[in-house]
């Protein structure tokens, strides 16, 4: 088994911490291109699968039916942080739904932007289910359930048809995986969290990449290149990634230091989980593994500065 990935973070020439990472890059077939640390690790892909999860919002016709723009789709995948213009795109996506943002299910969190939850707080409005990161993936699920004439009741359980008939086997058919007898957790917002070894997770992504154009991948992967901003924000990395990287590189974090990505003019999927969840850790390998591929012009390691703008250290990946 090869060494994990190791990203050390530094102050002054002391290692002040250290995460170990697990991660792999696959090929459409499932075939290991690389990989360091344990690739069949079995973990939670949380956030990172939310391009996936939207595959029924166009594969059901829900999408066209709504007249749906790459905003609305780039925001089925997003986990946003609540900006300003997070916050009106998805209201205005639920006004045009039966019961429009009362049916969000997600549950609410202060905007994941610090700025954004300062105005929020300056207002006097306490934050609702459309400041949650996860309120567009919602949002995509409700179009799904409205356009099937499904309950919307219940729309978070494993058991609910939006599952059982749609997501869950777009899961099993993109990641090549079997979870008829798995038990999901459940995730931050409410939905079903599947257990996915990290090479299946890194094929899913592989496999979304070899979709042809009109096809409902395709149409995902487009939408969040064309709107990189909804499907993050202000100094994510998720919106930095897609935004620089060649390749037609699209990437998404989940939470617990989870990420993922595709290169589809390589043919590649990539996924990664940092042992003890570290989101930092994740960004800087998901940064060192697409730039090791060519499709990133990055710096070895990532300067750390202090409140007044001052070095003080760096994060660094080691193999």
């Amino acid at each position: 088994m090869n060494s994990a990935l190791v990203v050390e973070v530094t102050r002054g020439d002391r290692i002040e911490s250290r995460h170990e990472v697990d991660a792999v890059v696959v090929d459409p077939l499932g075939c290991l291109v690389g990989s360091w640390g344990e690739p069949h690790r079995a973990v939670l892909p949380r956030s990172a699968l939310k391009p996936i999860q939207a595959l029924p919002l166009v594969d059901t016709g829900a999408a066209d039916a709504f007249g749906l723009t790459d905003a609305e789709l780039a925001l089925a995948c997003a986990s946003h942080q609540g900006e300003r213009r997070h916050e009106e795109a998805v209201t205005a996506w639920l006004s045009r739904l039966p019961g429009g943002t009362s049916s969000l299910a997600c549950g609410a969190h202060p905007p994941l932007s610090e700025e954004a939850a300062q105005t929020l707080a300056a207002s006097g409005h306490p934050p609702t289910a459309i400041h949650n990161n996860c309120s567009g993936k919602h949002a995509g699920f409700l179009t799904v359930v409205a356009h099937l004439g499904l309950k919307v009741d219940g729309y978070l359980d494993p058991g609910h048809p939006l599952h059982v008939d749609h997501v869950t086997p777009a899961i099993e058919r993109t990641c090549g995986v079997d979870l008829a007898d798995g038990r999901p957790g459940v995730d931050g917002c409410g939905i079903p969290v599947w257990t996915v070894s990290l090479d299946r997770l890194a094929n899913g992504w592989a496999t979304l990449g070899e979709s042809t154009a009109g096809s409902s991948a395709h149409r995902l992967l487009s939408a969040m290149r064309a709107e990189p901003f909804l499907v993050a924000g202000t100094g994510r990395a998720c919106t930095r990634l897609i935004g620089t990287a060649t390749g037609g590189t699209v990437a998404k974090a989940g939470a617990e230091g989870v990420f993922c990505a595709v290169v589809p003019d390589e043919h590649l999927g990539l996924a990664l989980k940092v042992r003890d969840g570290g989101a930092r850790a994740a960004e800087a390998v998901a940064t060192w593994l697409l730039a090791r591929l060519g499709h990133l012009d990055a710096a070895p390691s990532e300067v750390l500065v202090n409140r007044a703008g001052r070095p003080v250290g760096e994060v660094r990946v080691t193999s």
